[in-house]
């Protein structure tokens, strides 16, 4: 049984022997086109991106604005959307997360968009301070992280 198995007619190709002669449809010039240079059997001398002596693309383009690398991320959060959360709750950066309100890998600020639930606990990197007066107005309590 095992001396019968094959693969399935048309399943397996031959190789494509390249060079062979003008019998084998690939001779001559072994499917590279005419002359040129990246055409030798050595295989390119110039990086794929060179575009013969002309102006490289990445330099044609016109530059806009900047990058600034010392930039601090920071994920933002509204009162309102503390809301869901009911009166008496812990909101602390881990909790937002698990929630899925902020990524978990930035500070978080709080800011004062909506009405705050009654007795928060709120412990975030950053508040605004109309959203401290809320929270605090409302029985609540802030703490600032490191």
């Amino acid at each position: 049984m095992l001396d019968r198995l094959e693969p399935k007619h048309g399943a397996k190709h031959r190789r494509k022997r390249v060079g062979r002669g003008p019998g084998s449809g690939t001779g001559k010039t072994a499917g590279r086109g005419d002359k040129g240079q990246g055409h030798r059997s050595a295989g390119r001398s110039t990086p794929l991106w060179f575009e013969g002596g002309q102006m490289p693309l990445v330099r044609r383009i016109p530059k806009r604005g900047f990058t600034n690398i010392h930039r601090k991320l920071v994920e933002v959060v509204n009162l309102c959307d503390l809301a869901a959360f009911g009166e008496g709750a812990t909101i602390d950066v881990d909790f937002l997360a698990q929630k899925g309100l902020v990524g978990g890998k930035a500070k978080v600020k709080l800011l004062g968009n909506g009405d705050a639930p009654a007795k928060l606990t709120i412990k975030v990197h950053a508040i605004s301070g109309s959203a401290r007066q809320k929270v605090e107005s409302a029985g609540g309590s802030v703490e600032i992280l490191t």
